[in-house]
């Protein structure tokens, strides 16, 4: 059989319902994207001769949704190009052996949101007419490999054919941003200030961060007023090169208000390694109202990701390093956790905060209410295992009745697999449409007013939320 995609994907099979959401949909389908949020590289784009690398490099090796479900199915991560840190001289299998792999397991991916996303990828992109398996996997493999040596797949090609409007990527504070100033003129790729390896300072990089710190703003950062001051410089770097936000990853959104003196002496016997793990936490909460007050004054959209248990697998962690899929949703108290910042911010007029979750209990409960009163605070959109059909309807079914649509950011892919972005924003078009189809036939929403509600979910409440 051939292998094709259903175009009613995502629509529901009443037939009323499935009308209106192919008319809204073909009113999305082709917009430019935003993608205010995600971890592609901007060096990419910076070399015309630039390239994905092989097929394994692009659909595997880098992408934890895919090798996290072969692990979990006994498939061994060096088998998938992963290299093992506890036994360097282990052999790195060949791209076409990874491939192998992959396409013996593809079945295991039915009914999954990475299932639908790489079908998407393979018939959309490289014209593939039959699924990954054992016996057309290495046939396969030389079709994507001819196809991403040509000019068509070229980045900047791709960026062009997917109608990308703006791409932010996620970069340390303490980057260079050197691919970034070679692409500022463009104003298409976009920096993102990520702080978190300077102001988590309980982890074993933090002292090796903050020398670089000082050395990327030259200052000799011993106390707390100027390591304030460094991330102050770094901020203004940014937005110097694009940047319109920065962005947090926390277990927990708490935040605490240290005074002045107290803020300094713990900075102080941190830089010391005299601090306990509560003592940190203290700062780190601290830290993060810190990053508010910089938004407020220099504008920069403060996004905050919480409610993920990193790095679970500790036996995974010191063989293959951080974030190799072994991350967990957790619960977080949204309400308590950011009382404190919104007490200060979150009427402030040019204070902008967008939070993300992997704790979907608290959407109805907790972050609804929260963003349909401060001013300042707006919903991420489903994140991480959430960004799937279903994963969307919930959140909208949880959010919309207490916040609003305009309380929301819009959605944005997070991807690392650039060929994933136009998928991604592809189902949530799709899914938003056919939701709105819903609310139309529920009464809860004119007819009238859908085209322009399904316009703001696809495209002007992420340009609006990020001030592009």
């Amino acid at each position: 059989m051939t292998w094709q995609l259903n175009p009613d994907r995502y629509f529901t099979p009443e037939p009323q319902q499935r009308k209106l959401a192919r008319d809204l949909y073909s009113s999305v389908q082709h917009l430019p994207i935003v993608s205010p949020h995600g971890h592609v590289e901007a060096g990419l784009f910076t070399n015309p001769a630039s390239t994905f690398g092989t097929p394994s490099d692009l659909l595997i090796t880098s992408d934890h949704y895919v090798f996290r479900m072969l692990y979990s199915q006994g498939v061994p991560l060096e088998q998938l190009g992963l290299p093992d840190q506890t036994n360097l001289k282990a052999k790195i299998p060949d791209p076409r052996e990874i491939w192998q792999v992959f396409a013996n397991h593809f079945h295991l991916f039915r009914g999954t949101p990475t299932g639908n996303w790489l079908q998407h990828i393979l018939i959309e992109f490289f014209a593939v007419t039959q699924a990954p398996n054992t016996s057309n996997a290495q046939e396969m493999y030389s079709h994507l490999e001819q196809q991403l040596q040509s000019a068509a797949f070229a980045p900047s090609a791709l960026l062009e054919r997917f109608r990308i409007e703006t791409l932010c990527t996620t970069d340390a504070a303490t980057d260079s941003l050197e691919a970034h100033q070679q692409l500022a003129h463009a104003r298409v790729i976009r920096p993102t200030f990520r702080p978190d390896s300077l102001i988590q300072t309980h982890t074993s990089q933090w002292k090796t961060q903050l020398q670089i710190l000082g050395q990327r703003c030259q200052l000799e950062i011993t106390d707390y007023p100027t390591f304030i001051a460094g991330l102050e410089q770094r901020r203004v770097y940014f937005k110097q090169l694009g940047a319109v936000a920065t962005d947090h990853d926390a277990p927990n959104p708490h935040t605490e208000s240290l005074s002045a003196g107290s803020a300094m002496r713990l900075f102080a016997q941190v830089l010391r390694g005299h601090s306990s793990l509560e003592e940190h936490q203290r700062l780190n909460a601290h830290l993060l109202l810190e990053m508010a007050r910089m938004s407020s004054e220099d504008g920069l959209v403060m996004q905050l990701h919480a409610g993920s248990h990193r790095n679970h697998n500790t036996a995974l962690l010191h063989r293959f390093g951080a974030n190799h899929g072994s991350d967990i949703p957790m619960a977080v108290d949204w309400t308590s956790g950011l009382r404190v910042l919104l007490e200060q911010f979150g009427n402030h007029p040019r204070f902008s905060l967008i939070a993300f979750t992997l704790d979907e209990s608290t959407y109805g409960r907790e972050l609804a209410p929260l963003a349909g009163h401060y001013p300042a605070l707006k919903l991420g959109p489903p994140w991480w295992f959430f960004d799937s059909p279903k994963g969307i309807e919930r959140y909208l079914d949880a959010v919309v009745e207490t916040a609003g649509f305009y309380n929301l950011a819009g959605f944005n892919d997070d991807c690392r697999n650039f060929l994933s972005i136009p998928v991604r924003h592809d189902v949530w078009r799709r899914v938003t449409c056919n939701w709105l189809a819903g609310q139309v036939l529920y009464g809860t929403i004119n007819r009238a007013e859908v085209d322009e509600i399904a316009l703001l979910l696809a495209y002007q409440l992420a340009k609006r939320a990020y001030n592009l």
